[in-house]
């Protein structure tokens, strides 16, 4: 298997090539030359399956031949034996013919669990094959962070180091980031918005120097190998309703359209995917576009979802090479008229491709605060804000194909916004406990690029 750039001027890379790569030399993101099927019967056959089982057929087919599947399947039993459900992925039934996928029962309460830990565990194999260190630079809008950091905190051959937005994201993210006091992850508190924070990373990674010298690689979702490990839970959730002898949907809540194109992965495996719906905040760029075909900035604003506070959606850049057959000089002109511009039109022949696949819909503060507290009134479940947003359009997309809602956070990662929805705090799970007591560690910065690559040198020098 090999990957390409979706700008088309990078070099053709392996798997474990493109994994440690991140983002392409050409600034684009990698993507499977091909996307291997799975036939019927072989979908049919992960019924009954452990996820750990699952996850091994479903991502093999996109690995190295020189990954052995006895190494694999270790990777993926230590990253997953951590999860506090034996499901790993469990699903809730919140209505008719409608399904929460509880995406939250990993080490850090939020569906990057699924992705972060394995990744840990790949990066972890790849430097003691190789010998080599590595300098991982991420941004986060609130969970990607935390769970980077979880997953690397303590390993050798990696230095880590996390950018969010100051003040943006919940304490309880905030907090998952910065109590771990292990020498090799930094949590940087940025002056700005994510999107400053990703800015900053791609320009790193465009910074050939710098991303030579301190070995530079990326564990955000514009990494290909995060993707990868997110298909896996579109099959346990879809199998466990029918698939592949019946069809199912899904509802997404996605600001940077990672997880909702693996979804798209899936089903271009043959998963027999009906929709999958874009849910976003008032931060509504993605569904905008698909509503009237120009992708467009407007600014970001916070919200009670904040891990959803994004206009530079970096996915959505690989949507957009699929819908554009794979046409690397389109996306490239694409990517420049936003960096000029701050939008571009989509092709009309590219959103009826789009629309083929996803629907789309938004959801205002007042609906998702009314969504937790609906839910929670008639199911008993309780909804992280973000969860909610998805709950909120998965219902206007409701019809005779069973609906999956991803509910990507546990409840208590944003108490305020619960608690104001329901007049309760959900409290953290008892090995949680006391991260309010935790000492923080953490590095103000502004956002400076020279000062940012700066630090980083000094702290991967000592």
């Amino acid at each position: 298997m090999k990957y390409v750039s979706t700008r088309g001027r990078a070099p053709v890379l392996s798997f474990e090539e493109a994994m440690l790569t991140g983002l392409a030399r050409d600034g684009g993101l990698y993507v499977p030359q091909s996307i291997p099927q799975m036939p019927k019967a072989e979908i049919a056959a992960l019924a009954g399956l452990s996820y750990e089982e699952v996850a091994f057929r479903v991502m093999r087919p996109f690995m190295d031949a020189q990954m052995t599947d006895t190494r694999l399947g270790e990777m993926i039993e230590r990253a997953y034996g951590g999860f506090e459900h034996a499901a790993r992925a469990p699903l809730t039934q919140l209505g008719p013919n409608h399904f929460l996928a509880e995406l939250f029962h990993g080490p850090t309460l939020a569906f990057k669990d699924f992705a972060m830990q394995l990744i840990g565990q790949l990066f972890q194999d790849a430097m003691k094959r190789r010998g080599e260190r590595i300098t991982i630079v991420g941004a986060t809008s609130g969970d990607t962070g935390s769970a980077a950091i979880e997953a690397f905190r303590g390993l050798d051959n990696v230095e880590c180091f996390i950018l969010f937005p100051q003040g943006r994201v919940s304490e309880v993210q905030r907090r998952q980031m910065t109590t771990p006091d292990e020498a090799n992850v930094h949590a940087l508190a940025l002056d700005g918005d994510f999107d400053d924070c990703q800015a900053a990373v791609k320009a790193m990674f465009n910074d050939f120097d710098f991303r030579d010298r301190v070995g530079l690689t990326a564990v955000n979702s514009i990494n290909w190998a995060r993707v990868l490990a997110q298909v896996v839970y579109f099959f346990t959730s879809a199998v466990a309703l029918g698939a592949p002898h019946r069809p199912v949907s899904f509802t997404v809540p996605t600001g940077n359209f990672g997880d909702i194109f693996a979804g798209y992965i899936a089903r271009s495996m043959g998963l027999p995917i009906e929709r999958l719906v874009v849910a976003t905040n008032r931060n509504d760029i993605l569904h905008r576009t698909l509503q009237s075909g120009r992708h467009e900035k407007q600014g970001v604003s916070s919200t009670i979802s904040p891990s959803m506070d994004i206009e530079v959606s970096s996915n959505f850049e690989r949507a957009l090479f699929m819908a554009y057959d794979r046409d690397g000089a389109a996306i490239s002109r694409l990517m420049e008229e936003l960096s000029r511009d701050g939008g571009f039109p989509v092709s009309q022949g590219a959103l009826e491709a789009l629309r083929e696949i996803y629907g789309s819909g938004r959801a205002s503060e007042e609906e998702t605060g009314a969504t937790i507290r609906a839910i929670h009134a008639e199911t008993g479940e309780t909804l992280c804000p973000h969860s909610a947003v998805g709950a909120k359009v998965a219902r206007e997309h409701l019809g005779a194909t069973p609906m999956i809602t991803l509910a990507t956070a546990h409840p208590a990662k944003f108490p305020d916004a619960v608690a104001a929805a329901t007049g309760a705090r959900p409290p953290l799970p008892k090995r949680m406990a006391d991260l309010y007591d935790r000492p923080e560690r953490l590095t103000a910065i502004a956002n400076d690029l020279g000062a940012i690559e700066s630090l980083i040198e000094e702290r991967i020098a000592k």
